[in-house]
């Protein structure tokens, strides 16, 4: 497109040559050809000089723009060398920190060997130990008479480890009337109980193994007749679920629970409390969401109230079942999962569903036949637990031998008679009776439990040996 400064300078060039022309032609008398050709000449020669002078201007501007563009390449070639300095001063970090990694490797490679080299001696010697401990051990039992006059130098060892036997609550002991009741009869009982109010909560510790520090307390249910004999959970479960009382009796004893554990954390905020909740319960929609509203409104106490249900329960599990543990769990309440029968567990698949807690008889990992009934060796099963967020707890444990076996399976919770058994609450304000009440005659009913106290911990045995003491006693041999 011409610019309008070109088509200036053309009028004004013609106009000039004009002008030329006519004065040419009125004052020096030049007639009209030939002032036309002078016009026409200077016309061109005007021409001649526009275009020169504008070919001169191009090329000097043309020379700036080169000029421009080579000042441009020499700042665009020295960032490049910039660039290239940074990345050679960064390869050459990198290289350095590769061989510093390298060495360290090397070095822990060659500290792992020696561990290796140590532990595999710590090894020898300790199966020497061992050949040693049990050809002394076979020694003692060959000639148990030979020596008569040292066996009273082990008496306390024996006296130390009884975990008093003579105050377990079994079922059995505590409701001899309950096999012999009938089905109406037993129902009856039931009703009568709740009506009356005649529900009792016994409170059995968990503890850390092996400081065996009071970690969490069970809650177990137990129901008075009129004549104050007590009925055990097992007896009257099934009853309760076929006549439709086990939501009652479920929700009773979750706000039993609640209370509890609100008095309990007065003193120790790091206490919790398990609670059995039915499967029933669970399938209902009706008895459900009544405990759903009440465990809503104590949301508070969710990370410290773990609701256990049986493993039966967990491997049928319907579609209502599935929605009313995920209501829970966003709610942020933990499960726990008892009355294990077998190995055969799925911690990822019960991780997703909120189970924080797998209670294993002590028996049943130590039974021999577990290592090749189940996909994983019992002694590992605490580990893998361990990796989904799921404690082991092991459970019915009696005696000491078995604690100590425990140990090597890195087992952190124990619950058991050898700790304490499942005693009575004591009611607020009872503390002064609290001794009466544990000397009570036999004869009369809850003689063979000692009342515990809601503001303080469970009185643990007099004297126990501890794992030490009870490894020190296997390495001599029954003496």
């Amino acid at each position: 497109m011409i610019r309008i400064s070109t088509i200036f300078i053309a009028i004004c060039m013609v106009l000039v040559a004009a002008s030329l022309g006519l004065a040419l032609h009125a004052l020096a008398g030049f007639n009209g050809m030939e002032s036309a050709i002078v016009a026409l000449t200077a016309l061109t020669f005007l021409i001649l000089y526009n275009a020169v002078s504008m070919r001169l201007r191009d090329r000097s501007d043309v020379g700036g723009q080169i000029a421009d563009l080579s000042r441009g390449t020499a700042d665009l070639a020295r960032q490049v060398a910039e660039f290239g300095r940074r990345l050679a001063a960064v390869e050459g970090r990198i290289v350095s920190a590769n061989s510093a990694s390298s060495d360290r490797i090397q070095a822990v490679v060659g500290e792992i060997s020696e561990l290796g080299v140590l532990v595999k001696q710590l090894a020898v010697s300790v199966a020497s130990h061992e050949d040693l401990i049990a050809a002394g051990a076979a020694a003692a039992a060959a000639a148990p008479a030979a020596k008569p006059e040292p066996e009273p130098q082990y008496e306390p060892a024996p006296a130390v480890v009884q975990p008093a036997p003579a105050v377990r609550p079994t079922p059995a002991a505590a409701a001899p009337e309950a096999a012999s009741r009938g089905q109406p009869q037993l129902l009856a009982a039931v009703k009568n109980a709740l009506e009356e109010s005649r529900l009792d909560i016994y409170l059995q510790p968990m503890v850390t193994l092996p400081q065996r520090k009071v970690r969490f307390y069970e809650a177990v249910t137990r129901l008075r007749d009129d004549k104050d004999q007590i009925i055990a959970a097992d007896d009257f479960i099934a009853t309760a679920e076929a006549g439709g009382l086990i939501g009652k009796i479920d929700h009773a004893v979750m706000l039993r629970c609640v209370q509890v554990l609100r008095r309990l954390m007065v003193r120790n905020k790091d206490v919790g409390v398990f609670c059995n909740v039915s499967a029933a319960t669970l399938a209902n929609p009706a008895n459900f969401a009544q405990c759903l509203d009440f465990l809503e409104a104590n949301r508070a106490l969710a990370p410290s109230f773990v609701l256990e249900f049986k493993q039966a329960m967990f491997r049928r599990l319907g579609p209502i079942e599935v929605e009313h543990l995920a209501a829970l769990s966003q709610r942020g309440y933990r499960f726990s999962i008892d009355h294990v029968t077998d190995l055969r567990i799925e911690p990822r698949e019960l991780a997703d569903r909120g189970v924080r807690f797998i209670k294993v008889p002590a028996a049943l990992l130590l039974d021999p036949k577990q290592s090749s009934a189940s996909d994983i060796h019992p002694s590992d099963l605490s580990d893998l637990l361990g990796r989904f967020g799921i404690d082991l707890i092991a459970e019915k444990i009696e005696g000491e031998r078995a604690v100590v076996d425990l140990l090597d399976y890195d087992v952190r919770f124990g619950q058991g008679f050898l700790f304490a058994p499942p005693r009575p609450l004591r009611p607020e304000g009872a503390s002064a009776t609290g001794g009466a009440t544990a000397n009570k005659e036999p004869g009369t009913p809850n003689a063979s439990s000692t009342p515990v106290s809601m503001a303080s911990q469970p009185a643990q045995p007099p004297v126990r040996a501890s794992g030490n003491a009870a490894l020190a006693r296997r390495a001599a041999g029954p003496g």
